[in-house]
């Protein structure tokens, strides 16, 4: 299979498409910066370089392919119009990386009982109207094009093609290192759904081969607050204990949308429906657990 994936030096489309390398698939991988050619090649992936808004690249890269994964960007419209219209009529796979921030609240650090699964009725953060009326134009592209949607709670673990890391752990290991304290925003009481790289991609390969066209899937395997977060990264760091952060001064240094919807919000999603109807058996249920034993290795 002849597989194109955007974002394919980060840390989830760069994941995706070493695996897809590995398992023997003909992958090339949008990037902007050609100094990483050699770092993509060296996982058995084409570099193509360029950028997101070139849509006349992105149309005649799907075109060619059997299969395109945009992990790229969430919300770049400009982006899947031309992924769907390179692919428009032909019935191929698009598989789309969205994220769960999209039912999140501005809670500031404090609890939610709201837990989401596919069917639950939910009207989204107005930040996030954008995100989820992209998700519906995707999923309306069917049958045209084989399109599914994976929305992703918080990934964790280590990079499994190039290097890169993901959004939500690092910035506050690098808050801690440079404060000497972890901190969490607000009393960091918020929770956010997670799953392990490894067992995301596993998903990807088996929404590839499986998944009914107009689909879409939560993502996650385990769930944790942003308190118990920051003390395994306060304890593996031998900080001690994690202390609350005032939201202001964490959107000021990091701005709105990561503050408030990827660091201080709460995400709590079900991934029964991929389980059920794909046969996904995810087998790290702690990120906890990652941080204290695996992180630092």
């Amino acid at each position: 299979m002849n597989v194109f994936v955007t974002g394919a030096s980060g840390y989830i489309g760069g994941s995706v498409a070493a695996r897809l390398a590995a398992e023997g698939c003909a992958v090339r991988g949008l990037i902007r910066n050609a100094d990483r050619a050699a770092e993509l090649r060296a996982h058995g992936i084409e570099p193509v370089i360029g950028v997101l808004d070139d849509s006349a690249l992105l149309e005649a890269e799907a075109c060619r392919a059997d299969a395109v994964v945009n992990a790229a960007d969430s919300d770049h419209r400009g982006a899947v119009e031309a992924l769907l219209g390179g692919l428009a009529g032909s019935g191929k796979r698009f598989i789309h990386t969205s994220g769960s921030s999209l039912v999140g609240d501005e809670a500031l650090g404090e609890p939610s009982d709201a837990v989401f699964t596919e069917t639950t009725a939910a009207t989204p953060h107005p930040d996030k109207r954008a995100r989820v009326a992209l998700n519906a134009t995707i999923t309306g592209a069917a049958p045209s094009v084989h399109t599914v949607v994976l929305c992703n709670s918080m990934v964790y673990g280590k990079h499994l093609g190039p290097t890169a890391e993901s959004v939500q752990i690092p910035p506050l290991v690098a808050l801690a290192r440079e404060c000497g304290v972890a901190r969490h925003i607000g009393r960091g009481l918020n929770r956010w759904s997670t799953v392990h790289v490894a067992d995301m991609v596993d998903l990807y390969l088996l929404a590839l081969a499986k998944a009914p066209a107009g689909s879409f899937y939560f993502v996650e395997n385990g769930e944790a607050s942003f308190k118990e977060i920051t003390d395994a990264i306060g304890e593996v760091l031998a900080l001690g204990p994690s202390e609350d952060w005032d939201p202001q001064e964490a959107v000021a240094r990091w701005g709105r949308a990561r503050a408030v919807f990827s660091l201080g919000s709460n995400s709590r999603v079900r991934a029964d429906k991929a389980k059920r109807e794909l046969g996904w058996r995810p087998v790290r249920t702690s990120v906890t657990r990652y941080i204290l034993t695996d992180m630092l290795s």
